[in-house]
């Protein structure tokens, strides 16, 4: 896993093989902040992210190394968790909150914190995938005109959605893009 842009631009971490979840690949990663960077000054607006789904930390150093003020991250599997909390500790990393558990749950009992960004990248066959756009916004998760990505598989389609603003593809990896009115 490489991170591609930022402070910590060109660190590796090693994801140990017996993963489940594996990194976006660099291009889809790389991809994704270019389109990003036309939504969000990270630099200028240190925004506040939330990743969920965390899979091995690969979206939430990026957000760190590009300059988001804080990141909470959210991961359910032990052994993710933990390497995601090895790497926050090896960058020195403090202004990252790796949260392990359910991201339903997580959703669902938050204190009503905005946040500017928050991405999502659950396994692909969720059953529960396509309800993840209405769970954050029905949530109130973002800020006024804060930015949701979901990356997900070819077979859903989010263009019909109320906050949908598009939706971009880098080999089998789809990126929609949502917006919250803004005031």
């Amino acid at each position: 896993m490489r991170i591609i842009g930022g402070t910590y631009k060109r660190r590796r971490f090693d994801v140990p093989r017996n993963f489940k979840a594996r990194p976006t690949t660099d291009f889809a990663k790389e991809s994704l902040f270019n389109v990003l960077s036309n939504y969000i000054d990270f630099e200028a607006d240190r925004p506040v992210a939330l990743d969920l789904f965390a899979g091995t930390g690969s979206i939430t150093v990026e957000l760190l190394s590009r300059g988001c003020q804080r990141v909470v991250c959210v991961e359910l599997d032990r052994d993710h968790h933990a390497f995601i909390c090895r790497i926050l500790r090896e960058l020195k990393a403090d202004n990252c909150l790796p949260v392990r558990g359910d991201v339903f749950k997580f959703i669902h009992h938050s204190r009503h914190e905005e946040y500017d960004l928050i991405f999502a990248d659950p396994p692909y066959e969720l059953a529960e995938l396509a309800t993840l756009p209405d769970l954050v916004f029905g949530q109130q998760l973002l800020k006024p005109g804060g930015i949701f990505v979901l990356e997900h598989g070819r077979k859903n389609t989010f263009d019909t959605h109320p906050h949908f603003l598009e939706h971009r593809v880098y080999g089998s990896v789809n990126f929609s893009f949502f917006r919250a009115e803004a005031e």
